[in-house]
């Protein structure tokens, strides 16, 4: 029996200029009917680009192929015309992005969008279509469907976006679905729920899924084979089971070595006390009518108390809207809040912007998105001395040089890459770059803002062990917001759990971990290491 999809010696390859970058080497892949397929690997392994090709939504004429045949239902995809291709896309072959609110329209309402496919390739009535779309929102899993038809994408939360993505998919009922990162932006609890609503639809339509992810707990619980992939070339494939039990290309075992782990070291209980807040609170006031009358309050922050030391680490764990961010830019003050704020035993609350300038070299952030962060105007060395600029002006060209140089040695980086600029870096580069602009006025507090979630899982580890590293020399004391468990636990003293501005649960790391109290703790654990605890079932079997 012959494949749905046999990809065959396909190579892709971009033109810029003079220069031709080869981004995929002959990779061969096949996926029978019904059957769910991985493709893992790090960033710029080629994963995408691969996936990208079967529908032909690369680039051209930028992207080009030199070689390779795409074969689905024994017709080569590489040799149809466009007439033929849109036929396929989001027919039979359907697409789900890693980020939806970049590829859903804002302009455009969800019944719109999700109608558009129905329309295109159905030639349904809007009546028809209305009750089609009302339908797949249902399958998938949102709430109050017929009221959502009218929103719009930023009127959702990213994991109804992301299920309104997968309705899209899914309406025409495509014989292969390809995932890309489908669950990477969400949290870990909505990852899951998507994660087992794909495995639902896909046994209940029989469809095809390629999977493509850098997440190795994913591939462990949905893939029944896997593809490995690095440098644009496939270095292994074959059963999950047997690959992830006897890994034999040494990639792959690096891959499955490279996720975070160790704990870390301890503090003194003696040490000074650098942050403190009690009962504090931020409400943003909602307003309606013509005189825009305040007649509620959303209270993203709602009572939260904590204290941090020298040379600790603080995680705040919660889903994405429970107010882990907002309690960050609050202790920062970034945001206005209510209820004193400790700094160093000096109260910060009410201090004006000029009276908390020289404070600020003592306290800094680094945020989730480095590309986002760093300004592609300015090189690195700009990027990093900004702080020095204004908290240190006496310093000369040479002095700030230097310092810049020292702390680039510290993160791991060559000082001689500081004339470059922030997209000439890797993604775990860039946040190195992020960490060294926030270490260069030698704070005393970090507020890190989900600072691993957009990285690859070897990077990750490399991230976490660096900043151990950091806390251990400089006895930082860092206040670490993340929705990923695995990495909370690998570098988190203590942890407080948010749930609705709430906190809901707080103690020390291992017990939030191994005995949870709370049946929403318990919920988040057990969505952030089932998918661990399903994939070394899989293995044993």
């Amino acid at each position: 029996m012959s494949a749905l999809i046999d990809i065959q010696d396909l190579r892709v390859s971009f033109r810029s200029g003079e220069t031709v970058m080869e981004a995929v080497k002959g990779v061969s892949l096949h996926i029978e009917k019904g059957e769910t397929v991985a493709l893992v690997g790090e960033s710029g392994s080629g994963k995408s680009v691969t996936a990208l090709s079967i529908l032909k939504l690369l680039p051209y004429p930028q992207a080009f192929h030199p070689g390779g045949k795409i074969l689905f239902s024994g017709e080569d995809l590489m040799q149809a015309g466009e007439a033929d291709l849109q036929e396929v896309r989001g027919n039979r072959i359907s697409m789900i992005f890693q980020e939806p609110m970049t590829s859903l329209n804002p302009l455009h309402t969800i019944e719109r969008q999700v109608g558009e496919m129905l329309i295109r390739h159905k030639n349904m009535k809007p009546e028809a279509a209305r009750a089609r779309v009302l339908e797949l929102l249902e399958k998938v899993g949102i709430q109050n469907a017929a009221e959502r038809l009218s929103a719009y994408p930023h009127q959702l939360s990213g994991g109804q976006r992301q299920r309104v993505m997968i309705a899209m998919a899914l309406a025409n009922e495509p014989d292969l679905l390809i995932a890309d990162e489908p669950t990477t932006a969400l949290d870990v609890t909505v990852q899951a729920q998507i994660l087992e609503l794909l495995q639902k639809l896909q046994r209940e339509m029989g469809m095809a899924l390629l999977l493509i992810t850098h997440d190795l707990g994913i591939v462990r619980k949905m893939a029944g084979r896997v593809y490995v992939m690095t440098k644009g070339e496939v270095v292994e494939s074959g059963k999950t089971a047997e690959i992830f039990s006897a890994p034999a290309h040494a990639y792959t075992r690096h891959l499955l070595a490279s996720e975070p782990k160790g704990r870390p070291g301890p503090y003194p209980e003696s040490a000074p006390q650098i942050m403190e807040t009690e009962n504090l609170k931020v409400w943003f006031p909602i307003k309606k009518g013509f005189l825009r009358k305040t007649v509620g309050h959303i209270k993203a922050v709602d009572g939260v108390s904590l204290a941090l030391r020298e040379g600790e680490t603080l995680g705040i764990v919660g889903e994405s809207g429970s107010g882990k961010t907002t309690l960050g830019l609050a202790l920062m003050r970034l945001l206005s809040s209510e209820g004193d704020i400790h700094f160093d035993t000096r109260n910060i609350q009410g201090l004006s912007a000029k009276e908390m300038r020289p404070l600020r070299r003592n306290m800094q952030v680094v945020f989730q998105d480095p590309y986002g962060s760093l300004s592609p105007r300015l090189s690195i060395s700009q990027v990093i001395e900004e702080g020095l600029l204004v908290q240190q002006r006496g310093l000369s060209y040479d002095e700030r040089r230097e310092i810049v140089s020292e702390v680039l040695r510290e993160v791991g980086l060559d000082p001689q890459v500081q004339d470059r600029y922030p997209h000439e870096f890797s993604g775990g580069q860039r946040q190195r770059v992020a960490i060294a602009r926030a270490l260069v006025l030698s704070p005393r507090f970090l507020m890190l803002d989900e600072p691993t979630s957009a990285l690859d899982m070897s990077v990750q580890a490399q991230i976490v062990e660096l900043l151990r590293d950091l806390q251990e020399r400089r006895k930082l004391a860092y206040l670490f917001i993340s929705h990923d468990l695995k990495v909370v636990r690998a570098l988190a003293h203590n942890v407080i759990v948010m749930k609705d501005g709430k906190v809901v649960e707080a103690g020390s790391a291992d017990t939030i971990f191994d005995a949870p109290k709370t049946d929403y703790t318990k919920a988040l654990m057990a969505a952030a290491f089932d998918l661990e605890a399903a994939g070394n079932k899989a293995v044993r079997q």
